[in-house]
């Protein structure tokens, strides 16, 4: 973006470094992961002893944002962002023109051999890193309209935008009714689907790559995705029985209903709405938060797994490590199940950068998206930024010399837009309308709308949103809906 403060530097002698002292990349992505979810972050009262380390030995970037989606699977818009590079609205006209020979293209989560090559004037992640001289390896959710099996030298385990659901896993649990779902028992497929949870499937191949590359001269990018904590939220018995229900706590904005639900697109008929049942109760909320910080404790284990694989091969040292994840989830919060709305606990998730020259122990506040990782890497590893890639390296940021972006913009379908800037975010619902107002600092949970007593502030807002929709080709006509705020 035009708002992000960039200093470009000359490196003495760059022209002459080898492919063997580039940095290796390694990126762990998870999904549906909420940025209070780390034990480090003091937020939640969970277990995750190796994303801790993490925060322990880098840089840790506390206001991380997904910019939107255009379709209710958040994680596919997410997807398709960082391995372009483009925003959200430009990533979409991507998506959709992926197949040159002008065939209907495959879903997202189609199989392989339906997907369509990824068209060569628009080169993804993978491959700008490959022209760059990496080794690059790819396992877990994909989600993306482009083959992984040809964009990486090695794909394994390609996995679906999520594990299968059952009918069983729907509307549960009810006060007062048995609950017909175990979250634990392989009988229901989902995660277990193949005799091994699929996050220990990921470890065990990021582990595979780690050993195949240690003894390479090319440095590698290995992207390590997992579909956890997604649901079905399965874990094994041990990691479910860490959080009795009497451990967990409500969220402070929990509603039995969000009032503008049916509206803003997040109706009881979307499917991640589905997974709890209307009006919302405090059993159902804890039930379904006890197996997501399940899983998540889970796959903290399976990373510890990775990172120890990481450390045994000798490159750690020259070794880049992100953590992040597609975009948060409601889980309870105001009401809502899933991530289709732009409160933080959707929009803002978890990252963590550690590698030569990123500072131990930090806390970094700077505005910035999830997505700058890919141009981050592209950085570091001396690739190419094509044109088409919108989103800034963090290493200005982590080094001192940026503040990251002026305001962050926020959109989901035709029903939800947002702009947050300092300590202020603008919500505008068009189809309601409804404008709202929020002072994040002294409410980060987002329940006090203050609009009615700061109009001048919401004006202000209003028009940076404004630029900020032009500068993200944001095609929504939101300027008529809301003449007040002009």
């Amino acid at each position: 973006m035009k708002t992000f403060v960039t200093i470009i530097g000359l490196v003495a002698g760059c022209l002459f470094s080898t492919a063997a002292e580039k940095p290796n990349i390694l990126f762990l992505f998870a999904d549906d992961q909420c940025f209070e979810t780390i034990a480090k972050f003091g937020m939640t009262d969970i277990d995750t002893p190796n994303l801790d380390k993490l925060v322990e030995r880098g840089t840790t970037f506390t206001h991380t944002y997904n910019m939107g989606s255009w379709s209710g699977a958040v994680c596919v818009a997410s997807r398709h962002m960082i391995n372009t590079g483009a925003f959200v609205w430009d990533a979409q006209k991507i998506s959709e023109n992926l197949d040159p020979s002008g065939k209907k293209k495959p879903k997202p989560g189609a199989p392989p051999a339906q997907w369509p090559d990824f068209q060569k004037e628009n080169l993804m992640w993978s491959q700008l890193m490959s022209r760059a001289g990496y080794d690059t390896y790819f396992t877990g959710k994909w989600h993306v309209r482009a083959n992984p099996t040809k964009i990486f030298d090695v794909a394994k385990n390609v996995r679906a935008g999520m594990p299968n659901q059952t009918k069983e896993g729907y509307n549960r649990p009810i006060d007062g009714q048995p609950d017909p779902w175990d979250p634990s028992d392989p009988k229901f497929g989902g995660f277990w689907k193949g005799g091994k949870h699929w996050s220990e499937v990921v470890a065990d191949d990021a582990g595979e790559f780690i050993a195949t590359a240690k003894d390479k001269e090319d440095p590698f990018f290995m992207y390590i995705a997992f579909n956890a904590p997604h649901d079905p939220r399965q874990s094994p018995e041990e990691y479910v029985d860490r959080y009795p229900l009497d451990r967990i706590a409500m969220p402070e904005n929990f509603l039995t209903e969000y009032p503008y639900k049916d509206k803003i697109d997040c109706s009881a008929g979307l499917r991640d709405e589905k997974l709890a049942p209307f009006p919302r109760t405090e059993n159902s909320v804890k039930v379904n938060r006890q197996e997501y910080y399940a899983i998540i404790t889970h796959m903290d284990y399976q990373i510890g797994r990775i990172l120890d694989a990481l450390e045994k091969s000798g490159k750690q040292e020259n070794t880049y490590i992100f953590f992040t994840a597609d975009h948060g989830l409601a889980v309870g919060h105001h009401g809502l199940m899933g991530k289709q709305n732009l409160f933080d606990h959707s929009i803002r998730v978890p990252m963590m950068v550690v590698g030569p020259g990123v500072k131990a122990g930090v806390e970094n506040h700077a505005p910035v998206y999830l997505q700058d990782i890919m141009a981050t890497s592209l950085e570091l590893g001396g690739a190419e930024k094509p044109s088409h890639v919108q989103f800034q390296s963090l290493k200005p940021v982590w080094e001192g010399k940026s503040n990251g972006y002026e305001a962050i913009y926020g959109g989901y379908l035709k029903s939800q837009r947002c702009v947050v800037k300092g300590d202020h975010k603008l919500m505008l619902f068009p189809n309601v309308p409804k404008v709202q107002l929020f002072d994040l600092k002294s409410d980060p949970n987002e329940m006090n709308d203050i609009y009615e007593s700061n109009k001048g502030l919401a004006k202000e807002l209003f028009a940076e949103f404004l630029a900020l929709q032009e500068e993200t080709n944001d095609p929504l006509d939101v300027a008529s809906t809301f003449p007040e705020l002009q």
